[in-house]
């Protein structure tokens, strides 16, 4: 464990984007904040799913560009992904409205809900 967190800080200190470390025979692969919020700007790209947002309807494609430019506005003001969701891709900044994913089932449901769903399966994948 102690080498993990010399290994991890070692990491951070020197602002390396992503590493696979082989610590007792186990590779952990490192993946930085920013590195997680394209993931959940990619799963909303690749999902299918229509995206709602201030009632209105977008194809995945135009809402991954969107929060791209939402993320990118935010600048330093977000500095985890779990930042990302809860400020930038939850919900409008402009009438502060939840933002909804409708799926191919008919089923919607709170975007904020999904990407916190899609954010545990990428950590749990890095670690």
């Amino acid at each position: 464990m102690k080498k993990i967190l010399i290994l991890l800080t070692i990491l951070f200190v020197q602002n390396i984007q992503s590493a696979n470390l082989n610590v007792a025979n186990k590779t952990i692969t490192v993946i930085t904040e920013e590195q997680k919020i394209e993931k959940l700007i990619q799963y909303i790209e690749n999902s299918g799913a229509i995206f709602i947002r201030n009632g209105e309807e977008f194809n995945a494609k135009d809402a991954a560009e969107h929060l791209r430019m939402k993320r990118k506005k935010a600048g330093k003001k977000v500095k985890t992904a779990k930042d990302f969701i809860d400020f930038v891709a939850s919900k409008s900044y402009m009438s502060g409205e939840a933002y909804k994913m409708k799926f191919k089932n008919g089923s919607i449901l709170n975007a904020r809900d999904m990407l916190y769903n899609e954010l545990r399966k990428i950590e749990k994948q890095n670690t």
